[in-house]
């Protein structure tokens, strides 16, 4: 096999015309991709650490605590946080709350978790710009009374 070479003033090696054009499609592709990235995404990171008590948990009311903090560490002021409870098997309705900011990236709920077994809470947040995050996490074993 030889290898084409490449002199001035000759024609172009139809191969090297058609790679030639894949890698132009690969390049504005990879110019396209980055250019719509944000680069303000990685600020706009909020971490969410949640607590439930009385542990362990049982049937019946619980208070769910949350802190709120951005990439830095700092707390995220002024959130509204709705709340959804959900056992994970089909069958339950579902228990609704809304948390309260108790301080600085701290917010409080009353839970009702009205059935042992394994639940998910849905944290359904709007920020105070007005971004919206979803989270989720399980509530594993809730013991009956």
């Amino acid at each position: 096999m030889t290898v084409p070479v490449w002199r001035s003033g000759q024609k172009v090696c139809p191969r090297f015309r058609a790679w030639r054009g894949i890698f132009a499609v690969v390049w504005v592709s990879i110019a396209l991709f980055t250019a719509c990235s944000r680069p303000g995404e990685a600020q706009d990171v909020v971490k969410i650490d949640h607590e439930i008590s009385p542990l362990p948990v049982h049937v019946g009311p619980a208070t769910l605590a949350l802190k709120l903090t951005d990439a830095t560490g700092r707390p995220v002021t002024g959130a509204h946080l709705a709340i959804e409870a959900d056992m994970t098997h089909a069958g339950m309705a579902p228990g609704f709350a809304e948390a309260r900011e108790t301080g600085p990236g701290r917010y409080q709920s009353p839970l009702s978790l009205q059935m042992a077994g394994d639940w998910v809470i849905l944290l359904h947040v709007t920020l105070a710009n007005g971004r919206k995050l979803e989270r989720q996490f399980a509530v594993s074993n809730v013991q009956p009374n």
